[in-house]
């Protein structure tokens, strides 16, 4: 069952300790509204490694990242949206504003973020380089955008 692969990062980090001989792929982000792009992204990163997590951001650190309008969809159910898509291993939602403590206790061999984003910017690369692993970027779908969606839907007159 997909609520089986929401962890607690504790818990997160001891399965992940276990998996010998298997690549752990990190990404994160909000995915408040599940989208084409979204998916797309979630398996490009799968395909970097043999066990994806997906760091989503808690309830709070979305209202400070994007407005006190957002999330529309609450955090459990974001997770556990994620977490049914066949490529998606685990789940841990996080409460700071970006993953940098999670990614230093889940130490992932390969740390994924869109092409929108630049190397130098993206949290936690140095300190997974500095052990070894790499940073892959994922090319950017153009036009798919949960912003893009609310926008939409909030001309439609009902």
């Amino acid at each position: 069952m997909f609520k089986e692969k929401v962890k607690k990062s504790t818990i997160l980090g001891k399965i992940l300790k276990k998996q010998k001989n298997k690549r752990v792929v990190f990404t994160n982000g909000c995915f408040d509204i599940l989208h084409y792009g979204h998916v797309k992204y979630l398996e490009d990163a799968k395909s970097k490694g043999d066990i994806l997590v997906v760091g989503i951001n808690s309830d709070s650190s979305v209202k400070t990242l994007k407005g006190n309008l957002r999330p529309i969809v609450p955090e459990k159910e974001r997770a556990f949206v994620i977490a049914a898509l066949e490529s998606v291993d685990y789940v841990v939602i996080f409460d700071e504003l970006t993953p940098l403590e999670l990614i230093k206790k889940l130490k992932p061999e390969v740390l994924v973020k869109g092409a929108d984003w630049k190397k130098k910017n993206i949290i936690g690369a140095g300190f997974v380089e500095n052990y070894g692993g790499k940073v892959a970027r994922i090319k950017f779908l153009v036009g798919y955008s949960t912003t893009k969606i609310i926008k939409k839907i909030s001309k439609i007159e009902l």
